[in-house]
């Protein structure tokens, strides 16, 4: 039975062919992503990996471990504030903190951190779960 404070998450590391694989499935090709020559003169100083690419182990999480599968996504906010670079380590974390007693949806709080534990992107989530009612 779900409830308030359950949590789950998901590591994966941003691998070069990560990246590119996002890259080429997405149609991101910004440089920035797949160049180190151009990277380099960045901001960033090196590649970084796609921020829909971290976003995307929440929608993992939320599809695969909590509250499941049968989730579906209506709404997601986030912010990214930190980048991730090429060989970093993301957990996606996603806790639920609220559920809607007149229907069946959950809002969770989702989290993904670096390897050193770093805040990369904060954000909520507002998922249908249609299995909370059967």
């Amino acid at each position: 039975m779900l409830k308030i404070g359950d949590v789950a998450s998901r590591t994966a590391v941003a691998t070069e062919e990560v990246v590119a694989t996002f890259a080429r499935i997405s149609g991101d090709l910004n440089p920035v992503h797949l160049d180190e020559s151009y990277a380099k003169d960045t901001i960033f100083g090196s590649r970084i990996a796609h921020g829909l690419w971290t976003a995307s182990l929440i929608s993992a999480v939320i599809g695969m471990e909590l509250p499941g599968p049968g989730s579906i996504y209506l709404s997601q906010n986030m912010k990214f504030l930190s980048p991730v670079y090429i060989g970093d380590s993301v957990t996606a974390i996603v806790r639920v903190t609220a559920i809607r007693d007149d229907k069946p949806i959950v809002t969770l709080e989702t989290l993904c951190v670096n390897q050193d534990k770093k805040h990369v992107l904060e954000g909520e989530a507002v998922v249908l779960f249609p299995e909370l009612r059967r």
